[in-house]
């Protein structure tokens, strides 16, 4: 098991390959999130206009909804991690 001593005045190291590759994983994800959700609203948009079809509309939203809930189940547990920690008596 390896553990990282925790320097709160220093800059998390980025210069290994993993720690670039996570760095910015969650912001990816709610930006891949709200461009599905951008796409679902267009989609809808479409069909409004009597450009699109209703089997459009309703694939874009499900991806969206489903996008959208991958964010907040990773939101929420990187919550839940935060607060274990900050739990702890050291």
């Amino acid at each position: 098991m390896r553990v990282e001593v925790l320097v709160p005045d220093l800059a998390p190291d980025t210069t290994t390959p993993r720690a670039q590759a996570d760095a910015g994983a969650f912001g990816r994800l709610v930006d891949a999130a709200g461009t599905l959700l951008e796409g679902a609203q267009r989609a809808e948009d479409a069909f409004v206009a009597h450009r699109g079809g209703l089997q459009e509309m309703i694939v874009e939203r499900a991806r969206a909804d489903v996008a959208l809930q991958i964010a907040t189940a990773g939101a929420q547990r990187a919550a839940q991690a935060l607060a274990a920690v900050l739990g702890m008596q050291v």
